[in-house]
């Protein structure tokens, strides 16, 4: 949701073609998020102004306004030190449009520029305040107030420095937003924050740096420390605070180059967006201010928590650019579903030993004694993370026998639902950044559960908060509507489950049987993608109607949940997922011979119950297409249009029942002619509520 990119070079001669080419191909690495406008702001011809391009639609069209601009932007003259910030903005306050596109300006001079993920739950009150003091708004937006309220504070304080204003701005500023300015008053400065909303840093050098962590500097001190580092470095102390370093000066701890000055950073909300310039990354923490002033990033913080960490560490980035380009594939979603053989493995690398029947997860393994003791698991998730925990609730009640609640997030919250100290809360998000999950988990931590996040993204702030967690190694996922992630997720909950069971005799027979249908995934997956042909054909029949149903119960439940929720998300058809034990109770009513059903049923336990269902259809002149297991010619009998798939244990066979569904929902969509890897309306990571 939203995409933030800005790019800032010191002492590195680029020409403004340059720069603009960086911000635009930023700004493209993050079009999978979901985005409705786009736009940049550099420097002018003369260096003191601003120029702001913007354009709604695609990033394509905001690269056609700048070629039409282009010779009044100088483009082939080189700048040793510039900051360009850019964006790509999904409409929450206000329409798309021009005027509602980011970046957002302070006045008619540009004199301050922002960009903003997130929503300021405050805005109309500031709004307000600043109305009355006669500035004018010229957008519908929550972040204009940002640039103007920004600017207030440079014409009350014209000595403060750049990071000092954002400080003060921040802290009238209430809801989840991540930010970068930048300003014709500070050229070659540029200042990042966040609060519930993602945002790191690149750093991009020719030499080594000559720290591999930045101290934190935080707000007034009465510690004797604070004055006396502040009467030796002078520079550091602002107006009316003195700043401590977190850490004791022991040889220099500025974070830059030892030898060549010359550095890049490379601001983002997204990591995919850096990875092609630089694998040495920052993840800033929420109230983090990051500046950049004369080529050295410094972290600032207004005040000190309990729990708070002395600096930020770099990290190293293992995505590779690779793995976020298409290949050989038409769409980013479709090559996600075709990674699945190889994703369900690198899931288990590491942790399933099949010669041993044995299952480790590091990250959690110091915990599982607590967990063991605990009085209830939540699962807490929202949409196809939702799904996952709904696909792995029944075995994990069975190999955990403790009672298991299966939340959506939103809705938890709403509630404000009880939660005690012997509680674990399971937190699942594929970006880790999910709004209304990670608000779920700032809950259940104030009430003293013990937190475990299951994500896809290292450093995400769901990683981050939580106690221990399990990371699902799914890989990027650029496609808006989730595919190989819900097969992780859902890995990831079955090897918890048998991490909890391993000391049960009498379970031992039952986790034998999942280890060894883990063993033969990657094979039944493979054979259920040569099924592609075959589903292709179905969606020419489907893609013209208007609504399709799609039925199951028992292990299979969750398909039809998250085979709905594609359908929907892709094709924008209606698509409802039904549990066939409701269907006497309503939902028959709805059956006909124009009605399309799709119904999946497996030789499990409740096989002949979804027998009876399927009888209940027939009867109506309904006439399913069945998802039913290879050489099952009983059920096939009942059926004309049919997909069988490989047979495993009944707690697995959701995963293979599910890529049938990803392939439809994908073949009706381009069929009918949606747009597959960014549905309308919708977005990759939701970082709002």
């Amino acid at each position: 949701m939203c995409g933030i990119f800005a790019y800032l070079n010191f002492l590195t001669p680029k020409k403004r073609s340059e720069i603009l080419e960086l911000l635009v191909t930023g700004l493209k690495r993050l079009e999978y998020r979901g985005y409705d406008s786009a736009g940049v702001a550099i420097d002018g011809a003369n260096d003191k102004e601003i120029a702001l391009i913007k354009k709604t639609g695609k990033v394509a069209l905001l690269e056609e306004a700048i070629k039409e601009i282009s010779e009044a932007l100088y483009l082939n003259e080189l700048t040793e030190t510039h900051c360009g910030i850019a964006h790509t903005r999904w409409a929450t306050h206000g329409i798309p449009s021009e005027v509602n596109s980011h970046p957002h300006r302070s006045d008619d001079h540009n004199s301050f520029v922002v960009v903003h993920n997130g929503i300021l739950t405050n805005y109309k009150e500031v709004k307000v305040f600043l109305e009355h003091k006669g500035y004018k708004f010229e957008s519908e937006t929550d972040t204009e107030i940002i640039a103007k309220l920004i600017y207030h504070f440079y014409k009350q304080h014209p000595n403060f420095s750049f990071r000092e204003l954002v400080e003060n701005v921040v802290q009238q500023l209430e809801g989840a937003f991540a930010l970068c300015f930048k300003s014709k008053f500070f050229p070659g400065e540029c200042v990042g924050t966040r609060r519930g909303s993602p945002l790191l840093v690149g750093i991009k050098t020719k030499t080594r740096l000559a720290t591999d962590h930045i101290p934190i500097l935080y707000g007034k001190d009465e510690s004797p420390l604070a004055h006396k580092d502040a009467e030796k470095d002078p520079d550091h102390r602002p107006h009316g605070r003195v700043e401590i370093p977190s850490i004791p000066r022991s040889g220099s701890t500025e974070f830059e180059p030892l030898e060549d000055k010359q550095v890049e950073y490379f601001f983002a909300s997204d990591a995919s967006a850096i990875i092609e310039h630089t694998n040495r990354v920052i993840y800033f923490e929420d109230d983090d201010i990051a500046a950049v002033r004369n080529g050295i990033l410094s972290i600032h913080r207004v005040r000190r928590g309990m729990d708070d960490p002395n600096h930020r560490e770099i990290t190293t980035l293992k995505m590779e650019l690779q793995q976020i380009m298409k290949g050989n594939y038409d769409y980013y979603m479709q090559k996600e579903i075709f990674e699945q053989p190889e994703s369900v493995v690198n899931t288990m690398r590491g942790r399933v030993n099949f010669e041993t029947k044995t299952v480790v997860l590091g990250g959690i393994k110091e915990h599982i004694p607590e967990i063991k003791r605990c009085r209830r698991l939540m699962l807490i998730g929202c949409g196809t993370s939702y799904h996952s925990a709904i696909a792995t609730r029944q075995l994990l009640e069975e190999l955990t026998e403790l009672p298991v609640m299966v939340e959506l997030a939103s809705d938890f919250l709403d509630r404000t639902t009880p939660v005690f100290r012997d509680d674990v809360c399971f937190f699942i998000s594929q970006s880790g950044e999910t709004a209304d999950t990670l608000m779920a988990l700032r809950y259940c931590k104030q009430r003293g559960a013990l937190i475990v996040g299951i994500t896809n993204t290292v450093g995400s702030s769901i990683c981050r908060e939580s106690h221990c967690g399990v990371h699902i190694n799914a890989g990027p996922e650029i496609g808006v509507a989730s595919t190989k992630a819900y097969t992780s997720q859902f890995i990831s909950l079955v090897m918890f489950a048998l991490v909890m069971s391993e000391d049960r005799l009498s379970l031992r027979k039952r986790r034998e049987e999942i280890i060894d249908g883990l063993k033969n995934l990657q094979e039944q997956i493979r054979k259920v993608l040569s099924l592609d042909g075959k589903v292709k054909s179905l969606a020419e029949n489907l893609f013209n109607k208007k609504s399709l149903l799609i039925m199951g119960r028992g292990f299979n439940y969750a398909t039809c949940l998250e085979g709905a929720l594609k359908v929907k998300e892709l094709t924008y058809m209606h698509s409802e997922g039904i549990m066939a034990g409701e269907l006497k109770h309503g939902p028959l009513a709805l059956i006909d011979n124009n009605m399309p059903v799709i119904m999946i049923i497996t030789r499990d336990p409740v096989y002949v119950k979804c027998i009876n269902a399927l009888q209940q259809v027939k009867s109506r002149e309904g006439d399913p297409i069945l998802i039913c297991e290879e050489g099952d010619s009983e059920t096939i009998a009942f059926a004309s249009q049919y997909l069988e798939v490989p047979r495993t244990v009944d707690c697995l066979q959701g995963i293979l029942t599910v890529i049938p569904m990803q392939l439809l929902s994908f073949h009706i969509a381009v069929r009918r002619g949606c747009n597959v890897d960014c549905p309308r309306n919708l977005a990759k990571s939701v970082t709002v509520e």
